[in-house]
């Protein structure tokens, strides 16, 4: 079985895909000065463009993590989520408080799909 791997850095690849499951890496916002909801939006963006790069889409889903650097910002970040996760195709999902790498880093999504 190969292992494709997609935008390969030094460190680490943005997405792997092996047997027809597509790996993310941890995605977070390039543009820290936005609050929770907008990092969110931008999140959700770059998980939607990996995505489709990997054959996949929201609605192939199979589990996402979610780090939040502040439980205060909860409901900031569902209130994004709801709006773009797809009725019906609702991942199982955890999500935990956690001290990210960067201070001005609000929220790091890792999602797990399965190809189309």
């Amino acid at each position: 079985m190969t292992v494709q791997r997609l935008h390969v850095g030094k460190r680490l690849s943005e997405a792997a895909i092996h047997n027809g499951t597509v790996y993310l890496a941890g995605q977070i916002a390039e543009d820290t000065t936005q609050n929770i909801e907008g990092q969110t939006r931008e999140v959700l963006g770059h998980i939607d463009r990996l995505l489709a790069e990997a054959g996949s889409s929201k609605e192939n889903i199979l589990s996402c993590q979610i780090y939040i650097a502040d439980v205060k910002d909860f409901e900031g970040m569902n209130a994004v989520w709801d709006a773009w996760v797809p009725a019906g195709n609702t991942p199982p999902r955890a999500t935990v408080e956690a001290k990210l790498a960067r201070p001005e880093l609000l929220v790091e999504i890792i999602i797990v799909a399965a190809q189309k």
